[in-house]
């Protein structure tokens, strides 16, 4: 009598499954070495830094250059008060001028970039930022477009470095060049009065009297 052939140990479906458990397990392994999206904040506390650091010191000048519009420059004096300069030189809003010193020394690093700067925003960027600092050091800081998830603002350093920025640190420095802080509102400057034309004298009509017979 003929032996019949021998039964396979796997199945086709046993094989399709360990197939499938091994194609899962690659694409955990693949998602697990993934690197960050530009725009993933820090989760450790002890990892924030920031843009500028305690060397440069605190901000004596402050200047915001739009790129559709004046700019806003605000710079501590003689005296160590903040006064505005441009748009015209005028009395500082005290309060305003230091929130936005404030804003300059914590400005949070959430990542950083590489690329064409077309990409962010950064060959024309939105605005202009150039800063000095009491240890004698000036940077210039352009901000460009704000992340997929407007968590924050791609920026560049120095035409250097390319970052990523904490949103609310950019836009509560962008509001001193929204609202320059004077500390009084500048009133329109009077017209000069306009002189109403000299009246042109008007002989009177001639009577003519016929003699009544």
């Amino acid at each position: 009598m003929p032996a019949r052939p021998a039964k396979p140990i796997f199945g086709m479906w046993t094989w399709v499954a360990l197939l499938v458990f091994a194609a899962l397990i690659a694409a955990t392994i693949y998602l697990s070495q993934k690197p960050p999206t530009p725009e993933a904040e820090p989760t450790d506390a002890s990892t924030v830094s920031y843009v500028f650091t305690e060397e440069d010191g605190l901000p004596t000048s402050i200047e915001i250059q739009p790129s559709d519009g004046q700019a806003v420059s605000v710079a501590r004096n003689a005296e160590n008060v903040w006064a505005l300069e441009l748009p015209e030189v005028a009395e500082a809003d005290q309060g305003s001028a230091e929130a936005a010193a404030t804003s300059v020394t914590t400005l949070r690093i959430l990542n950083e970039v590489e690329g064409d700067p077309e990409i962010f925003g950064l060959d024309n960027p939105v605005y202009v930022i150039t800063i000095k600092f009491t240890g004698g050091s000036e940077h210039a800081l352009e901000v460009g477009d704000t992340t997929p998830t407007n968590n924050g603002y791609y920026v560049r350093l120095d035409k250097q470095r390319m970052l990523v920025v904490s949103l609310d640190g950019v836009d509560a420095l962008l509001t001193l060049a929204k609202f320059p802080p004077y500390l009084n509102t500048p009133t329109p400057t009077a017209l000069p009065p306009t002189e109403a034309p000299a009246a042109t004298p008007t002989s009177a009509p001639k009577l003519t009297v016929t003699p009544t017979p």
